[in-house]
């Protein structure tokens, strides 16, 4: 599960770098839930096509947070927020 929450939080990040092939595979395979067969069936590709594709696709994904760290921005930003929710609101007293 945390595989797919983490890859999913990627895609979010980073689908608009992905080639329109990409992005349908992934998400039939993580959104929709379609096994490598039923995939591999609907575009008329081998499975082993399509698990070299969304390999591909993963390794891109963890290639693109490691080198312009969106998600961990995101969730260092997150955590200054939860830390201290008035920063959000600039309702600081002074």
């Amino acid at each position: 599960m945390e595989e797919i929450i983490y890859y999913s939080e990627l895609y979010d990040l980073y689908k608009n770098l992905l080639t329109n092939k990409q992005k349908e595979y992934f998400e039939e395979y993580y959104f929709k839930n379609l096994s490598f067969g039923e995939i591999a069936k609907n575009y008329n590709i081998s499975r082993n096509a399509i698990y070299h594709q969304l390999k591909l696709t993963k390794e891109l994904l963890e290639d693109y947070e490691e080198k312009i760290k969106l998600r961990s921005k995101l969730s260092l930003h997150n955590l200054r927020q939860k830390s201290n929710p008035y920063d959000a609101l600039h309702l600081h007293s002074h």
